[in-house]
């Protein structure tokens, strides 16, 4: 209990316990700190609770559902799937429940204080964490701020009723017949093609001149090809302008081109990017933290702000918003603030698009190293070549590396197909350690697996593909 309102002394205050602040805080709890660590909500964060893990579990339903009705060229044939979605929730809700258990179990276990409330500033070494319950102050040695992000709303099309943000997707009590998806990013595309998946009748409206417009169009391109397949329907070079609204429906007006059009649909659904949580009640005015104007907390190579003994991570710090960027650079903060001389290094950080097919980077694409002056080598393997990939029925997609064509040193790669998502780490692992093509094509790699691909693709970039024509 607080006696008055003396402040109870703590080494390390993490604010935020998603996929960095609860990383932080365990890291730093094994390096010795005296840790509090304080979140609002569920543990584990937007990812545990209404990102990464949710929308997951809905993908790999919706891919089942769609496996089961469309096996006849494997030779089974089955009857009558139904999707019974209360209990494709129910079972979503199961993992989610295990996974921010599972954060709530290791958090106790490395003896970490646990606040769930919110933290306000009240100096640069003191805050007051509260609920409707308590208000204690504490005063820290040092401070993490891994306060996460929001979904960006739009001003013509506020949440709220049928006009959704990705958390409200991923809680949806029925499959709806219709849905409008503005924005085709990775959010957009993933939940669009889940409920397609499901039977949704979907619409994308996307600005840029192709869906997924973080990558390049060669890999994209699968991605829409198989949107069309379920029924999506894309307008790209298409901004959403207004929306008029009933208690069943909402119909949108676009322009596509200078072109005026309508769509009504049971839901909206806004992905248009999302916004770091730096404002509101956080103090971080009252502190005089140097920010940039988006809204972003400036931040050296250890995470450190402008304030010396108060670091932040993850989405509000510039760079790319990933889960596990913010993981790292938790444990970056959290060995700085032990006395390691701990940096961050951002040379390969995988980004992923659980797309049907996913796609998967990370280092530098073709472009990028061309952009540089770099003389590239670039090595490509089909998914329709590999053993392993065509008796999984996989065949679409392919494997793509880029090396320095001087030194052979790789310098990224990129994959397009099914399991990129698991696939992408061997290439990360060979960019991270600077290995070369020789060094990938020269490991034995098990055979019939998919792993092969990243092999025979670099034998392409090194000139001596064994199983394709060419190469490239």
């Amino acid at each position: 209990m607080v006696v008055g309102d003396a402040s109870l002394d703590i080494d390390l205050l993490v604010i935020g316990a998603g996929p960095g602040g609860y990383v932080a805080a365990i890291r730093a709890a094994q390096l010795g700190q005296s840790v509090l660590i304080v979140d609002k909500e569920a543990w584990g964060g937007v990812c545990l609770n209404r990102g990464c893990i949710p929308s997951k579990a809905l993908i790999s339903a919706a891919h089942t559902y769609e496996h089961a009705q469309h096996a006849d060229s494997m030779g089974i044939s089955v009857e009558n799937v139904k999707v019974d979605f209360a209990k494709v929730q129910a079972w979503k809700n199961s993992i989610v429940a295990k996974q921010t258990g599972g954060v709530s179990g290791l958090l106790k276990g490395n003896k970490v204080q646990m606040f769930q409330g919110e933290a306000m500033f009240i100096n640069e070494h003191e805050a007051r964490v509260f609920n409707d319950a308590e208000a204690p102050r504490y005063r820290f040695k040092n401070c993490i701020i891994a306060t996460g992000s929001r979904p960006i709303e739009l001003k013509a099309f506020p949440f709220g009723g049928r006009i959704i943000s990705s958390t409200e997707a991923l809680n949806l009590p029925e499959i709806p017949k219709s849905l409008v998806v503005i924005g085709g990013g990775y959010i957009g595309v993933e939940l669009g093609q889940t409920y397609a998946k499901f039977g949704t009748k979907v619409t994308i409206l996307e600005g840029s001149d192709h869906v997924l417009p973080g990558f390049e169009k060669e890999f994209t391109k699968l991605v829409a090809r198989n949107l069309d397949k379920v029924g999506v329907e894309v307008h790209t070079e298409a901004m959403a302008q207004s929306c008029t609204k009933t208690d069943n429906d909402v119909t949108v007006t676009f322009t596509v081109k200078g072109e005026e059009k309508q769509v009504t649909a049971d839901y909206v659904l806004v992905t248009v990017g999302r916004r770091p949580n730096t404002d509101g009640e956080l103090g971080l005015d009252l502190i005089g933290l140097k920010m940039t104007d988006r809204g972003l907390i400036e931040v050296d190579n250890q995470g450190r702000t402008s304030i010396p003994h108060i670091f932040a991570i993850g989405d509000i710090v510039p760079g790319m918003a990933l889960a596990h960027k913010a993981s790292y650079e938790a444990k970056v903060a959290a060995e700085v603030i032990a006395g390691h001389n701990s940096v961050v290094d951002y040379k390969a950080i995988p980004a992923v698009v659980f797309s049907d097919p996913e796609i998967a980077g990370v280092g530098l694409s073709e472009t990028e190293a061309k952009e540089k002056g770099i003389n590239v080598a670039v090595g490509k393997f089909p998914y329709a070549a590999n053993g392993r990939a065509n008796s999984l029925n996989a065949g679409q997609g392919f494997v793509k590396l880029v090396a320095d064509k001087e030194t052979g040193t790789l310098l990224g790669g990129q994959i397009v197909g099914p399991e990129a998502s698991n696939l992408i780490g061997e290439i990360a692992l060979g960019v991270e350690m600077g290995a070369n093509l020789e060094d990938i094509a020269l490991t034995i790699h098990a055979h019939p697996t998919l792993t092969e691909m990243i092999m025979d693709a670099a034998e392409g970039a090194l000139g001596h593909p064994i199983h394709v024509l060419g190469g490239k």
